[in-house]
């Protein structure tokens, strides 16, 4: 995977490497973790070592270049010796009762959004606040707003980003830069929407920021979430190692508590390069008063497109390019009950997590050859010729563990830019976001029969696909209309069928949860969608349509009224995960639309504003600070 070590370091991690026998007859292979804190730190000083071995020798290595002419005296500048930053901080970044709002991959694995429902109640994260709206018996009513960090946290530099309810405690998860580390902040919600702080937790971690994927998710009351820590040789490795504290005033560096022993650290890397990350997976039960977590983590390569099942966490982490540019990769199983995590060497990179289904006992990812993941903004960016991996689950095992040639499907097309995929039912159905002199196409196969792939040619661009029931719909803009292709998964061929044309506008939002299609039976429901109007601000609309067998049609819209106002935001001023969403409760339709929450009344084939409520806030807002009034 990566050049082989130095004999110094071979013989200290050779006692390592030997646990990693054949398992037990009828036992499945794992990972190995470290034995001991001593065996961890050992490994991670070797690696220290050898780098500056290597950097030595490259510096003797190097010509001596001639001493520079030197500097008239009018013009002579001293420069500072540089500094090398043991971490610099990255840039800003410019229905039943627990019925779920949010477009989730999996079912029974909620994601982190920006509003959830917790029974009678909605909850809204926006630029930095959480407000709390009243839906319940007919109500529209908002009730009550606080900042959505604690008193005595300063929120300069951090973003918070997602938020998750289970039961009576929403968690705001959050990114700081100032503090160097993932932020879990915890509230008590009353059953009448009233808001208490309860405390913060932060936990150490590198940017988990994805442009297409959630850093959290909640399966039952246990709270998941995936943190990684880039690791370097030049850097203090022990500064970077997953750890937490409870919030409170003065704490310093000091007060983070390692959050995971040696015990618990397993190598997924033969050897340590200079592009190695600490994957860490921390599960967090919910329904204590006190966070209570465990955590593993898995060393090994760079890279970090997780996905996460019923059962278990995916990391796919990346390593050296073979001489076809393709990277050498494993995927990461980490199970949910705290089990040892398992790994499968193979190539290649899935683009985002929707790239990866768990079913039946298999695997399954579309992967590119030059995939790099989706950190930050990863997941736009190119990534060659692609390939369906399937693999049972039983050929998950320990370092030796890999895929075949047999376990990859060459497919037609190409991750060139903007690659979209989605497993609907059982199809996979994938294509790229490329526009310009070429028609797109998307492609569909039935992803465990050996059925040809189909493809398919759209008169728009590819930027959305999602499901609409079993079957599928596609969306993007053909020059300024908004298009909705229906894709009929039925039997055992695909077919373009139906669909709808909005003249003059585009997606107000593309990540996942901007969609949501609420069914009615197996053939027919309702979407929605926030869309823009002539380039006016995201969010301007909510489009809802009515699917009758993929033959879609306008119900119309709900428009936000609200003008520019300063809202006096504190943090996390920038709509990073959106700020408009189409909710479906029971019978009842909303629109979320910045600080406006409009509820609208479908009659036969049109949607009419029944009432709307404005709830931002007319200043600096305090925990229960009572919020506007309706207006209907």
């Amino acid at each position: 995977m990566t050049r082989p070590l130095r004999t110094a370091l071979v013989a200290t991690l050779v006692v390592s490497l030997v646990a990693c026998a054949a398992p037990a007859a009828g036992r499945p292979a794992t990972l190995k973790p470290f034995r001991s804190e001593l065996q961890f730190e050992r490994t991670l000083d070797h690696w220290h070592a050898r780098a500056l071995r290597e950097a030595e020798k490259r510096r003797r290595e190097q010509p001596i270049p001639p001493p520079p002419a030197p500097a008239p005296a009018a013009q002579a500048v001293l420069s500072a010796p540089m500094q090398m930053a043991d971490s610099a901080p990255a840039p800003a970044k410019v229905a039943p009762a627990n019925e779920s709002i949010t477009n989730n991959q999996v079912q029974g694995v909620d994601e982190g959004d920006i509003v959830k429902r917790a029974g009678d109640v909605l909850v809204v994260l926006r630029r930095g606040r959480l407000f709390t709206v009243r839906v319940g018996d007919d109500h529209l009513e908002p009730v009550a707003s606080a900042n959505a960090f604690g008193p005595d946290v300063d929120p300069s530099g951090t973003w918070y980003d997602e938020m998750l309810v289970s039961a009576d405690t929403i968690a705001v998860i959050g990114y700081s830069y100032s503090r160097g580390g993932t932020e879990v902040g915890l509230f008590d919600l009353a059953r009448d929407g009233g808001l208490h702080y309860r405390a913060t937790y932060q936990l150490r971690s590198s940017d988990y920021y994805s442009s297409r994927n959630y850093a959290s998710r909640l399966v039952g009351h246990k709270l998941v979430f995936y943190t990684p820590s880039d690791l370097n040789p030049w850097s203090d490795w022990r500064a970077a190692l997953p750890a937490y504290r409870r919030w409170t005033p003065g704490a310093t560096p000091a007060s983070f508590h390692r959050m995971l022993p040696a015990e618990r650290i397993y190598r997924g890397l033969d050897d340590l390069d200079d592009d190695v990350a600490l994957h860490t997976v921390s599960v967090c039960d919910l329904a204590t008063p006190e966070m209570d977590c465990n955590a593993t983590a898995v060393l090994g390569g760079s890279g970090g497109t997780f996905y996460v099942s019923e059962d278990a966490v995916y990391v796919w982490t990346t390593g050296a390019r073979n001489d076809r540019g393709t990277p050498s990769a494993s995927v990461l199983r980490m199970p949910l009950d705290g089990g040892a995590p398992s790994m499968l060497r193979t190539w290649g990179s899935p683009n985002d997590q929707m790239a990866f289904l768990q079913r039946d006992g298999w695997l399954n990812v579309l992967v590119a050859r030059d995939g790099d993941g989706d950190r930050m903004w990863r997941g736009e960016s190119g990534g060659g010729d692609l390939a369906l991996m399937r693999v049972p689950l039983t050929a998950f095992g320990d370092l030796r563990a890999k895929a075949t040639r047999d376990n990859f499907r060459v497919l037609p097309g190409t991750s060139a830019y903007n690659l979209h995929q989605r497993f609907i039912g059982d199809w996979l159905v994938y294509g790229d976001g490329v526009w310009g002199d070429r028609q797109q196409e998307v492609h569909v196969l039935r992803y465990a029969a050996t059925s040809p792939v189909q493809t398919f040619k759209l008169v728009h661009r590819l930027d959305r696909i999602d499901a609409l029931g079993a079957d599928g719909v596609l969306v993007g803009n053909d020059d300024n209309d908004l298009v909705f292709t229906g894709l009929r998964l039925r039997g055992d061929t695909a077919a373009l069928d139906g669909g709808y044309r909005r003249p003059d506008a585009t997606q107000g939002d593309d990540r996942t949860h901007g969609f949501f299609y609420r069914p009615q039976d197996a053939d027919s429901g309702v979407l929605g969608l926030p869309i823009l109007h002539g380039g006016e601000r995201a969010g301007a609309s909510v489009l809802y349509l009515r699917n009758r067998a993929l033959a879609l049609s306008a119900l119309g819209t709900l428009d936000s009224h609200a003008s520019n106002v300063d809202d006096a935001c504190q943090a996390s001023c920038v709509d990073w995960y959106g700020n408009a969403r189409p909710i479906f409760l029971g019978d009842r339709v909303f629109a979320l639309l910045g600080y406006e929450l409009v509820e609208g009344s479908v009659d036969g084939d049109a949607i009419h504003e029944r009432r709307r409520v404005d709830f931002a806030p007319p200043g600096k807002v305090a925990v229960n600070a009572t919020a506007p009034a309706v207006t209907q």
